[in-house]
Order: structure tokens, then sequence, then C-alpha cells
């Protein structure tokens, strides 16, 4: 078994499920490509690995605990110089937690109780803060990244208390703010929350598209959304035709999108200077889709209207419907954007353990809306379901369901002790959850 004393880093978006629910998925889309964008890059300027990346969650390991740190505070000061340019609806907040220890490394995944308690940690750290345990805070180089004590907490699962460290707001030490950064209005608060502490260490040309390039692109993207509301046919069927040829024609594709925008402008000379970089696809793809034109490169915003109809039609009418879906559902190019949707096709026909195993398949190929519809269906109302569920999430190694697996171990489901599959046993999704935890924390 091999092993390796690192830094674990987890951070989601404040309120994120609250916000899917509220959204389209073409509006979801948008903001997980912005959030990945803004800060992907840090967590690499600063040495971090990426481990996963589940829907609005990273997951991170880093060699050192001050550069996890100081990636956490340029995070937060980043995701402020982007706010500051962008609509309420379209701003990012985020939770960053932070521990360190002795983890397993099992192929490109980690485990280990020092994972358990960073998401723990998670849970407490409100938006906008770094939040790290006591163990990170006396491995790092104190020098570098002021702290102060949040308070020791009782964390679910974990014996003892866990002493809690967070950074600091500025000022204390404050740097000349990142280029590119967009003005704020008279009056405002000029001061980022950590100073650019650790934004200022990361060179421009490592931080990829600015804020204000990213502010520009979602105007963009809002203003063709309402064309295509509108009836832009004709914008739509170009938005396709480039969407089918991102994959084999970027150069060219990144002209056309060139073409579309003022001469002379700054966004258009940042994107040609993204050409070497191979960020041009998204920028075109994601374009695309907040279009309406349901783009190749994401694909399923057809298909899930099909499914929702299989959803809806009577058992006696879903022939033609499942069928319609199908057809487009093999349409959509991402292996694992495709098998996700077969899996609601499945659920949509009352099919819900065939649909568990298409999103098993579909985590594989590194969907995560899979990975989340799996948690989603620990707390199924049947018993069948739940345990099918549970033993996705033990043959996956979903440390991400850690919490709704110990939900599940403590409280069970109102029909468990029924029969089992097929009259043989009974069904306990309660126990079968406790087993497959404590396979997780040994």
């Amino acid at each position: 078994m091999k092993t390796a004393n690192l830094a674990i880093v987890f951070t989601d978006i404040k309120g994120f499920t609250e916000r899917t629910s509220r959204q389209t998925l073409e509006e979801n889309q948008r903001l997980l490509h912005v959030h990945g964008a803004l800060l992907q890059p840090l967590f690499k300027a600063f040495g971090g690995r990426i481990v996963k990346s589940i829907g609005d969650a990273f997951l991170v390991t880093f060699e050192s605990p001050t550069q996890a740190v100081l990636s956490g505070v340029a995070i937060q000061d980043r995701l402020w110089h982007h706010n500051r340019g962008a609509p309420e609806s379209e701003q990012i907040q985020v939770r960053v937690a932070i521990n360190v220890g002795e983890v397993r490394l099992e192929g490109n995944d980690v485990f280990g109780e020092p994972v358990n308690i960073a998401a723990r940690v998670e849970g407490l750290a409100e938006a906008g803060e770094v939040y790290f345990t006591e163990a990170v805070y006396l491995a790092m180089n104190k020098a570098e990244v002021p702290s102060r004590e949040v308070g020791s907490f009782e964390l679910k699962g974990i014996p003892g208390r866990i002493r809690v460290f967070h950074v600091p707001r500025a000022p204390y030490r404050v740097e000349a703010p990142q280029p590119g950064a967009v003005a704020e209005a008279p009056g405002a608060e000029s001061i980022p929350p950590y100073g650019n502490l650790g934004l200022s260490r990361v060179p421009e040309s490592a931080l990829g598209m600015s804020s204000g390039d990213l502010a520009q692109i979602g105007q963009m993207a809002a203003a063709l959304g309402q064309r295509a509301a509108a009836g832009a046919v004709v914008l739509g069927q170009q938005a396709s035709v480039l969407g089918r040829q991102a994959r084999t024609a970027g150069g060219s594709l990144l002209t056309r999108l060139e073409q579309s925008l003022p001469p002379g402008g700054r966004l258009a000379g940042a994107l040609r200077s993204l050409a070497p970089h191979g960020r041009a696809l998204w920028i075109v793809g994601a374009l695309a889709v907040f279009a309406g034109v349901g783009m190749v490169a994401f694909g399923g915003g057809a298909a899930m209207r099909a499914i929702s109809s299989v959803e809806k039609a009577p058992k006696t009418e879903r022939d033609p419907l499942v069928k319609e879906a199908r057809k487009l559902i093999s349409e959509v190019e991402d292996q694992g954007r495709r098998l996700y949707l077969q899996g609601r096709l499945d659920e949509a026909m009352e099919n819900t353990r065939r649909a568990i195993d298409d999103y098993s398949r579909a985590v594989r190929a590194g969907n995560g809306d899979a990975e989340d519809r799996i948690i989603d269906l620990l707390s199924h109302s049947s018993c069948g379901v739940r345990v099918a569920a549970v033993d996705a999430v033990r043959s996956l190694k979903l440390m991400s369901a850690l919490g709704e697996l110990e939900d599940l171990a403590d409280d069970g489901g109102s029909d468990d002790g029924s029969g089992g599959f097929l009259g043989m046993g009974k069904c306990d999704s309660k126990s079968h959850a406790q087993n497959v935890l404590k396979s997780f924390k040994d």
C-alpha cells in the first residue's frame, strides 16, 4: 500500500444545489466552466494536483501545506475580482477547507481519515473563507500566511475535537491588484479580502483568462441567449456548425468567433492569445450552448426534454417518446454524458436499478452529474434502490458521498426490513450503509 503525507484541499460553491434547481442546464454548465477557469490555474500555480472535480467541488492535493493555504487565499481574491464585474446572479462564492496527514494513494485517488476530516471542515467553512485544521497550522510556514483560531469542533465520524483555524481578512499586506481586474465603482470596497497575498505571487500568464474577459464573455453569452430565445434560427444553425467543427478545426473556429466581435476590442485580442493554450474550444462551446443550440461538445438539452416527456407520459403512450429519446441520446458524443442521459431515461421508465448501472459507467467516464445522481439515490424511497446506490458508492469509492452515506447508516429508510430482491431475505439499507462506511474508514 502506497501512502504519502499530503495537504488535502476541498472547495465547493456556496448554494450550488439550490442554484441548480433554479437554473437551466446551460446556465449550470456556464457557471461550472467559469468556476473551473478561475480556480484550476491557481491550483496548478501553487503546485496542487487536482484529484477530482465533482460538480461544483474540487479535491486537490499539495505537498506543501503553506502552498495549499496560499492557493486558498488566491482563489478567494480572484473570485472577489471576478465578482465585481459580474451580475449578482453570476457571482461565485466558494468555501475552502484544508487538512494535512498521511493518506493512501490508489490509482489517481486519495483515501484515509485526513480526507474525511478535510471534507468535514469544509462543512464548517463560510463562503469566502479559508479554513484549515491544527495539523495544517502546525506544519505550515506561519511567516507566510497569518492565521487565527476559529474554535474546537466535534466532527461527525471523527474521534476527539479538532481545532480549526482560518486566514483573517486584510488589511495586513495589500499588493497591487492583478492586471485585467475590473474597475470598481466609487465608494465600493477596493481591498480584496486577503490583500492579493497569494494572487500577487502568480504571474498573469499563468492565470489564463482575466476576470474582465470572463465578465465580457458572460455578457456575450447572455446576449446570444436572448437572440436565440427571440428566434435567431440562423445564429443557432451557425453555432451548431461551429460546435461540430470545434473538435477538428480549433484555429478556424477561433477566427470565426473573432470576426463576430468588434474589431480591435480587448476581448478579440484575448481570444487570439488563447489559441496556443487550447482554450478557444471551451469558449466557443460555451457560447454555443448558451445560445440554446445544444452544441455537440456538451449535448443533451433536447435529450433531457425528451426524457422529461417520457417521465410525464402515461405508460401506454411512452413507446414513441422512448424511441425519440434514445435516438437523441445516441447523438451525444461525450460518452459520460451519453451514459448519464441513458440512466435518466431508465429512471423515467421506472428501472432505477439499471439506471444506477448506467450512472456508474458514466462516473467512470468522468461525468460528475452521474455521481451526484447516485448520491441522491441514497435517499430514495425504495430500500432496494438505496442498497444498489450504496453498492455503487462502494464500487466507485465515492468519498463525496460520505455525508449522505453516514446519514443513511444512522437513520436507514422507512421500508427497511421489507422483503428483499425476489422475496429473498430482508432489505436493510441501514446496515448495508454501515458496512460500506466501515470499509471506507478502514
